[in-house]
């Protein structure tokens, strides 16, 4: 790139202190209204930017960077998932594309436990009662849930968010199982107590509650599928922080409805926003608005990173956080 500012589209508002640094930086078309970029304004912001910087909700797919100009070179994506950017398709024009990994560590492992103690326990049930107005006051049998101490947690994904999730589960007394593609070192397994299950079938049939910290690739795609939750326990719960595709979102009604699941916790969705209108009939069920990552920490955290890989760039260096062929 030339030594005047790189022009940076960026499709969603960021945090103020994010986007004045970006106006300080870079020539930086900023999107006010925070409403999503319609096909042509997408296209539009991709003919003329060198950089982009998307979020998870744009689809960065064939047919837009078909329309790219030579001079987009960076996708500096904003959010740790890649799965709404065609890598292969980008790779072949010579665009880089960078994400924001490691700073949505622990806000989404909050989130993950606070469904995790959520759900058993029926709390938003109980909140829509009380809001309802029928709330009677207390009783021995009223609003009766499970105990999550001693329970088994089986947690699909034992990355980042996945350890950070087996570290809290700890000290709420449950005991920490977990499927990977890969085993984690034997000191983590030893410092957290964690029974490892190289067959995912095997570990869902045995599990209290399923928490899902995978990220969504072809290989996970539809992961809990009709076959795996008929697998799991009538008592057995399933928490959800990761990509609504991991789970076969009919296949999970269906077992809701017939009572071969006890409960779910979801904070994305198959096909969001859209949401399937049978889950918003269930009572068993503790529904969220993706705000797993939805700290002010965090998307400060997030868009720095996002300057830091412009600027890596921009420089002629490699940025840190470029994505490369072996996350998918």
């Amino acid at each position: 790139m030339t030594s005047k500012k790189p022009i940076v589209a960026v499709t969603r508002k960021l945090p103020d202190i994010i986007e004045t640094r970006m106006m300080e930086l870079f020539e930086a078309r900023l999107n006010l209204t925070d409403d999503p970029l319609g096909q042509a304004e997408l296209e539009a912001a991709v003919q003329e930017a060198d950089v982009l910087v998307p979020t998870v909700t744009d689809r960065i797919d064939t047919q837009l960077l078909s329309k790219a100009g030579e001079q987009l070179k960076l996708i500096a994506s904003f959010g740790t998932g890649v799965d709404h950017i065609d890598f292969a398709a980008a790779k072949k024009r010579g665009i880089v594309v960078t994400n924001t990994p490691d700073v949505l560590t622990e806000d989404t492992a909050d989130m993950t436990m606070a469904l995790i103690l959520a759900v058993p326990r029926r709390l938003a049930e109980g909140e829509r009662l009380v809001r309802s107005g029928n709330w009677s006051g207390w009783s021995p049998t009223g609003m009766l849930g499970h105990r999550i101490w001693g329970k088994r947690l089986g947690i699909i994904g034992m990355g980042r968010i996945g350890t950070a999730v087996a570290r809290r589960a700890r000290g709420f007394g449950l005991s920490v199982h977990y499927h990977n593609r890969r085993r984690v070192p034997e000191s983590l397994e030893t410092e957290l107590e964690a029974t490892y299950w190289q067959s995912l079938d095997q570990m869902i049939a045995h599990m209290d509650i399923i928490s899902v910290n995978c990220p969504h690739t072809p290989a996970t795609f539809h992961l809990l599928n009709k076959r795996r939750i008929d697998l799991m326990k009538p008592h057995a719960y399933i928490v959800n922080t990761s990509r609504g595709e991991v789970i076969d979102e009919s296949a999970l009604v269906r077992a809701l409805h017939e009572e071969k699941i006890s409960g779910v916790g979801l904070d994305v969705f198959e096909h969001e926003p859209a949401i399937n209108p049978k889950l918003l009939q269930l009572e068993n069920v503790v529904l969220l608005p993706h705000m797993g990552s939805a700290t002010i920490e965090g998307r400060v955290d997030m868009g720095e990173k996002v300057i830091i890989n412009i600027r890596a760039f921009v420089d002629g260096h490699s940025p840190p956080d470029r994505v490369i062929d072996t996350m998918f």
